[in-house]
């Protein structure tokens, strides 16, 4: 077990994380400055994923558009995504209005005056659905991928060899993240020693409730939606957590999605997934379909009007759901953009406080629940999809998950 452990850069994971929260809690201090191991993990990942998501995505559209039926598809996945994205939202909101978070005694500590005129020129910029389409450089490379997919899936002899090029192209950038994923075990051990060193475990306490809220919420989601499409799909969704369990590990103790990216294009594949969908699925579901990032946004949306003493009636839950569709465009799998579009959403909405903001700062690097549920989320509406199109290969699928 060990061994096998070991062969997936499990147990190095595990040894660094237990040794980040040895160091936070014996030098605290020195703890908090491996801040910039996690730090410069995701930012050197985060170099690479806009050229990852350009040639995923071109190359996954052109396969697409050759198919006879890539109309339907494309229907599909733009049907799954706002069926999910609406089921997450509403949830959250029902969630925030159940559990009634205003009787937790917190103080609403102001954000910096500095990060709050930065906060509010972002504000600015995004009040409209314009300025989140082009604000956002992820969109603007999925956009600029999927007008270069439709040219290169016209099947000329020019369009085979472009094909040809990025394909080479993904494996070169498989091979760097590979490469860079080496450097996981650092990168959970500077998380976790930050976290264990800055907060300790009294001072987050008077958010646990929020934070145990967000995880519930996140569980909720995961058990009955996600393994309601698993089952129709007809796979148990705990053996496909299995078999996705060093992605999620990795996720979980890096807060980087993207560094799951190439390990879950690879595995759906080996599932018997058709190669084309999945990486078109997984690419536009680290933006369209973040399941976890929308559970989040309404339950703190909520959770703030509570804390303001905001009574939200019906006609404001509902412009709640409307502004947060679209807003939730600008959020990516980049960690802490759902910071951001929460103060956007908060900024267009003019219901809550943007001074409440502040609470959530603190407690902002233990919403590990969101990553997770995204990640698991894109994986779930990859075998959704490819089973509605009958592109996956059902024997392999139960060999390879032991149905």
């Amino acid at each position: 077990m060990s061994a096998r452990l070991a062969k997936h850069g499990t147990l190095p994971i595990l040894i660094a994380i237990a040794l980040g929260m040895f160091l936070g809690l014996v030098y605290p201090d020195l703890a908090i400055k491996m801040k910039l191991l996690s730090d410069g993990f995701i930012k050197l990942v985060g170099l690479l994923m806009p050229f990852l998501l350009f040639v995923l995505v071109a190359t996954g559209v052109a396969g697409i558009k050759r198919e006879p039926n890539h109309r339907h598809v494309v229907r599909r996945i733009i049907v799954y995504f706002q069926l999910m994205s609406c089921a997450a939202l509403m949830l959250g909101i029902a969630t925030g209005w159940v559990f009634n978070l205003e009787h937790s005694a917190l103080p609403v500590p102001p954000l910096p005056a500095q990060s709050l005129l930065h906060e509010l020129s972002l504000l600015s910029a995004s009040s409209t659905l314009y300025h989140v389409l082009t604000q956002s450089l992820v969109l603007q490379v999925m956009l600029a991928a999927l007008i270069c997919g439709l040219l290169l899936g016209r099947g000329s002899a020019f369009g085979n060899r472009c094909l040809g090029g990025l394909e080479a192209g993904i494996q070169g950038l498989f091979y760097l993240l590979r490469i860079i994923l080496k450097f996981a075990p650092l990168a959970a051990f500077g998380a976790m020693a930050f976290v264990v060193g800055k907060y300790g475990v009294s001072s987050v306490l008077p958010l646990l409730k929020f934070v145990l809220v967000i995880y519930l919420v996140c569980g909720l989601f995961v058990v009955v939606v996600m393994a309601t499409v698993t089952r129709i799909v007809g796979v148990k969704l705990s053996r496909l957590i299995v078999y996705l369990k060093e992605e999620l590990l990795l996720v979980t103790f890096t807060g980087s999605s993207v560094a799951a990216l190439p390990g879950c294009v690879n595995k759906l594949e080996a599932l018997g997934c058709d190669r084309q969908l999945v990486r078109l699925v997984l690419t536009t579901g680290y933006t369209f379909n973040l399941a976890g990032t929308n559970l989040y946004l309404t339950t703190a949306i909520m959770f703030l009007a509570h804390r303001a003493g905001v009574e939200l009636a019906l006609p404001q839950m509902l412009a709640v759901l409307l502004i947060c569709l679209v807003t939730s465009l600008s959020s990516t799998s980049v960690a802490g953009s759902a910071l951001f579009t929460l103060i956007a959403t908060l900024n267009i909405l003019q219901l809550v406080p943007l001074e409440g903001v502040g609470l959530l700062l603190g407690v902002e690097r233990l919403m590990k629940c969101r990553s997770l549920t995204n990640v698991l989320g894109n994986c779930v509406a990859c075998l959704a999809i490819c089973g509605w199109q009958r592109l996956i290969d059902r024997e392999v699928l139960q060999r390879e998950l032991a149905i």
